[in-house]
C-alpha cells in the first residue's frame, strides 16, 4: 500500500510525458492555446514531455532504491507543489482561474500530498 501514491504517480507523468510528446498541441489546447510554432512545441515537449518522463524514472529508483526513496519522493513532492504554488499566484494576479488550471492545481496537490504521506 505505500508503493500506491508512487505508482499512480508514476503513470501520471508517464501519460503526461509520453503525450505531451507525442501531441504538445492536445497539451496547450486545454488551456486556450490552439496553435503552437516549432519553438512553442519544443516547449511543451520539453517541459512537460521530458520532465513527465524523467519524472517517472526517479520515481522508479525511489520504488527499487529504499535508500533513495524519501529524497525523490520529497523533490517529486516539492515540484508538484511549486507547480500548484504557481497556479495559485496566477490565480491571485488574475483575480481568476479557469477550470483546466483549477483542476491541475487540485491533482498536483493532491499527488504531492500523497507522496509526502509515503516518504
Amino acid at each position: 500500500m505505500q508503493d500506491l501514491p508512487v505508482i499512480l504517480a508514476i503513470a501520471g507523468f508517464t501519460v503526461m510525458g509520453v503525450g505531451a510528446i507525442a501531441k504538445p498541441a492536445f497539451v496547450t489546447a486545454q488551456f486556450g492555446i490552439l496553435e503552437l510554432t516549432p519553438a512553442g512545441r519544443n516547449e511543451v515537449r520539453a517541459v512537460y514531455g521530458g520532465f513527465g518522463i524523467f519524472m517517472a524514472i526517479a520515481l522508479l529508483v525511489a520504488l527499487r532504491q529504499p535508500e533513495l526513496r524519501n529524497g525523490i519522493l520529497i523533490t517529486v513532492a516539492a515540484a508538484l507543489g511549486g507547480m500548484a504554488a504557481g497556479r495559485l499566484v496566477s490565480a491571485a494576479v488574475d483575480r481568476a482561474i479557469d477550470r483546466a488550471p483549477l483542476g491541475y492545481l487540485a491533482l498536483e496537490t493532491v499527488v504531492a500530498v500523497m507522496l509526502l504521506a509515503v516518504a
